[in-house]
């Protein structure tokens, strides 16, 4: 995945408070989820009035592309990322992107931004004749690269934050980056197995992605 053009934040997004305020033993704090570390991305805002949060968006990342470990991705979210130790990163040096979650390959799980405000990973989409997919969705990225497979250890996060999203979420739909952009995406690519998640979407009766 390419990371997505920034935004600016709203005036105001008060649930996005910092990580040592989530109390420990609670599933969920004003959209912090206690199963994951925290590290607090300033690239959020707030949701518009009215938002249905229904969907989870899921992405794939790696920085540079295809390759895997290290800090790159978390300090892109968090805007402390230096441009000038690859070359790849002058290609998107300056953005300002986030994501509510990130997966890393042996599964360890980091959250970016409250769910219940507003981070900026999808761009310009569109899902089911609705723009603006940021606006109603969770963002989840896999560190990966489209086209390759993912490890079981992502699998079993992603079942266990999807399970843990589910039941404080009013969540409906699943889909991936290409489905809310496509031709101007591709990810989380050929390599994500959805079978992975059929029991969760029988159980809650949860919309995947055809084909």
């Amino acid at each position: 995945m390419r990371p997505e053009p920034g935004e600016r934040p709203a005036a105001s997004a008060p649930n996005q408070m910092p990580p040592e305020q989530t109390q420990a033993g609670t599933p969920w704090k004003q959209g912090w989820y206690a199963g994951a570390r925290h590290r607090v991305s300033p690239n959020f805002g707030a949701r518009p009035a009215g938002a249905v949060l229904d969907l989870v968006l899921l992405h794939s990342i790696s920085l540079p592309p295809g390759v895997y470990g290290g800090d790159s991705v978390e300090r892109l979210f968090t805007n402390t990322l230096d441009w000038d130790t690859h070359p790849y990163f002058q290609t998107i040096r300056g953005l300002e992107v986030s994501a509510h979650f990130l997966i890393r390959r042996d599964g360890d799980l980091l959250q970016f931004v409250s769910c219940d405000d507003r981070a900026w990973h999808a761009g310009q989409s569109s899902f089911q004749g609705r723009d603006n997919c940021n606006d109603y969705s969770i963002g989840i990225e896999l560190e990966g690269l489209e086209g390759q497979n993912f490890e079981p250890a992502q699998y079993a996060a992603l079942h266990a934050l999807l399970t843990a999203l589910l039941e404080n979420y009013p969540l409906r739909f699943l889909a991936g980056h290409s489905d809310v952009a496509p031709g101007r995406k591709i990810d989380p690519g050929s390599g994500f197995e959805w079978h992975h998640l059929s029991d969760l979407a029988l159980q809650w009766q949860l919309s995947l992605p055809q084909g």
